[in-house]
């Protein structure tokens, strides 16, 4: 059973919005993702988002552009987390979307990432979910040692070939 949602207002936003998809596959843990527009198909959405947590979806993570009302919407349905995703646009660059996002009334919360930041939504989703879960937080504690080691490999390249050779490798 999907334990989150990950929800996008158009396919253009698939590119960003797989980011958090790929990060729960990391974790393993279980996901649905679909193309939903609070907008065009609200008879749709509603029930998506009234009916989610009857399904076992536990986090939604909702990807929106421009007026960006989708994650806003989701928390305004849904009584478990909401984390917003910013998805960057053309007019604005992705600024809209932030501020209608992180702008929420009193009450109605969305965690928000930043903009395009749907890796950090899918990790913040597995945090969420690792509260009641202790394999999953280990699988988290793993992952930071996993970045933590990486930073640390380049940091040894670096001091061993120097900035110019390591730039030329880039």
């Amino acid at each position: 059973m999907s334990k989150v949602g990950i929800l996008m207002g158009s396919d253009s936003d698939l590119n960003v919005m797989k980011k958090a998809a790929e990060m729960l596959e990391k974790f393993g843990v279980d996901y649905e993702m679909t193309i939903i527009s609070a907008h065009r198909m609200p008879d749709t959405f509603v029930e998506y988002a009234t009916k989610a947590e009857e399904r076992g979806i536990e986090v939604i993570i909702a990807g929106a552009g421009g007026a960006a009302h989708l994650p806003g919407m989701c928390a305004a349905l849904f009584d478990l987390p909401v984390i917003g995703v910013p998805i960057h646009t053309k007019s604005a660059g992705g600024l809209d979307s932030l501020y209608s996002i992180v702008q929420m009334p009193s009450g109605i919360p969305v965690a928000t990432v930043a903009i395009d930041g749907a890796a950090n939504a899918g990790i913040l989703a597995a945090k969420i979910l690792s509260i009641q879960d202790p394999d999953l937080r280990n699988r988290l504690k793993d992952y930071k040692v996993e970045m933590k080691d990486g930073v640390q490999k380049k940091a040894d390249k670096l001091g061993e070939i120097g900035y110019e050779a390591y730039l030329d490798q880039m």
